[in-house]
């Protein structure tokens, strides 16, 4: 028997299929091409300088091999949930649980160090347009200069005002402005190109090895948000055609834009002019062209991605709890749809709500590596859970498999563990009391409240099989 494709709540009201594969190609370039590529270059250069293009190669080598332990899974299990949905289904609800708490590092506070970057493009763009800038200690991030970050609590407001009028509005809006990101970020590789000099790319690796990973731990912030296409499982027409196609699309199209940004960066500045430089893409336009007036584009094209990929992970983490809610593992209010919008309103609110708090008050590296880390840890488990779901159920029906199994999924495994190494001993011992705390939060509240046990051990999913 597969996957129950259950896409009502338990009182009624279910989510509706609207999103074609336009739309959800969009909503992946959404969720992807924003606050990473814009603000966390920079980082990402100052250690691995020029040789930057191989730590974004690296990290989407890591993303490539777990975007097809996605599609699969999103293939042959489409429901809400992701991640969390597909743990469920084949590594059981105490794993399952884990993943889901993960998930709120890779939806929830992501959506908090993405919105923490918006202030600072949104200054750069006030500041090209009128001359003005935003006080600094009211729209950097903490240890930046910044005391209370209130453009990133005001983009979050933003976000959960469209998602709460429908998804069909809020899909209509990211494809709009996935396309204005990606047309802004061709441009900047027109004009940096005109400014390239081969020289600025020696030394290449002059940090070795180890700089090279430390920066892909890096850039692989910068593609965060490609399994959101698979949160939308009950809201895709034909979802195991669609989800497959429209993540392996997402991974390509997003991995050719950031080699050829970042190779255009470090050729028409030096890594040592480029590296910890905020609105680093603004300032090399503003280099090469010597007139504030590119840099002003570029910075009105981070403000729309920004605020897209907010939109869409803020999507992705209300769609998350709402799967938890209907195991019985969080509260009740995060499963309640709306009749009206067909959307689950008071989990957007609570969400929203929750993170913009840490958006507006911590400091944007301990944000960004603990994100970092999270998603890692998922994509390892996603990666496992497409071995073990072979394994048991080799039958299953599935519009696209992963090649050369069970080496790539094995691959991918291996690559989350390698650049969740390189992300620091302090990043692994904050997820390590992270976890810790999930664990706690299982015993005493979602194994008692699971619907797993009430149900006589059949869940709402359903784990494959029979």
């Amino acid at each position: 028997m597969l996957v129950a494709e259950s896409g009502a709540d338990l009182e009624g009201h279910g989510l509706r299929r609207t999103m074609g594969l336009f739309q959800l190609v969009c909503f992946g370039v959404g969720a992807i091409v924003g606050t990473g590529i814009f603000v966390g270059l920079s980082d990402s250069v100052a250690e691995a300088g020029p040789a930057v293009v191989v730590s974004f190669l690296l990290a989407a080598a890591t993303c490539v091999v777990t975007a097809f332990a996605f599609a699969e899974l999103g293939s042959a299990i489409p429901v809400s949930g992701s991640s969390y949905s597909f743990a469920y289904a084949t590594l059981g609800e105490p794993v399952a649980f884990l993943v889901g708490w993960c998930l709120l590092l890779e939806y929830g506070v992501s959506v908090s160090a993405v919105a923490v970057g918006w202030g600072q493009y949104l200054s750069a763009l006030l500041d090209s347009v009128t001359g003005l800038t935003l006080p600094r200690a009211l729209a950097a991030p903490p240890g930046d200069g910044g005391v209370v970050n209130v453009p990133a609590v005001v983009v979050i407001g933003l976000a959960a005002v469209l998602l709460v009028r429908g998804v069909r509005e809020s899909a209509r809006a990211t494809a709009v402005m996935a396309v204005v990101k990606i047309a802004v970020l061709v441009l900047f590789c027109a004009i940096a190109f005109t400014a390239f000099e081969a020289g600025n790319l020696t030394p290449f690796a002059a940090t070795g090895v180890a700089g090279i990973t430390s920066g892909a731990s890096i850039a692989f912030f910068s593609y965060i948000g490609f399994d959101a296409v698979t949160t939308a499982g009950e809201e895709v027409r034909d979802p195991r055609r669609n989800i497959p196609l429209a993540v392996l699309i997402c991974i390509g199209v997003v991995t050719v834009l950031y080699c050829l940004v970042a190779l255009a960066a470090v050729g028409a500045l030096s890594a040592g002019e480029v590296a910890d430089q905020p609105a680093a893409l603004s300032l090399i336009v503003d280099e090469v062209t010597d007139s504030s007036f590119g840099g002003g584009v570029i910075a009105f094209g981070a403000v729309v991605a920004i605020a897209s990929v907010v939109l869409a992970v803020l999507y992705g983490q209300t769609r998350v709890l709402m799967s938890m809610s209907r195991d019985g593992l969080v509260p009740r209010v995060f499963e309640r749809v709306s009749p009206r919008t067909a959307v689950p309103v008071a989990g957007t609110w609570i969400v929203a709500a929750v993170f913009a708090v840490p958006a507006a008050v911590v400091p944007l590296d301990v944000v960004l590596n603990l994100t970092t880390i999270g998603t890692l840890a998922v994509m390892g488990v996603v990666n496992f859970a497409v071995i073990v779901l072979r394994r048991r159920h080799p039958d299953l029906a599935a519009d696209f498999r992963t090649p050369l199994f069970p080496f790539v999924p094995a691959l991918g495994v291996l690559l989350c563990l390698y650049l969740m190494w390189g992300t620091g001993s302090g990043t692994w011992a904050r997820f390590a009391v992270f976890l810790a705390a999930g664990a706690l939060v299982y015993a005493l509240y979602g194994r008692r409240h699971s619907r797993l046990g009430a149900d006589g051990g059949v869940t709402r999913r359903g784990a494959p099989g029979g």
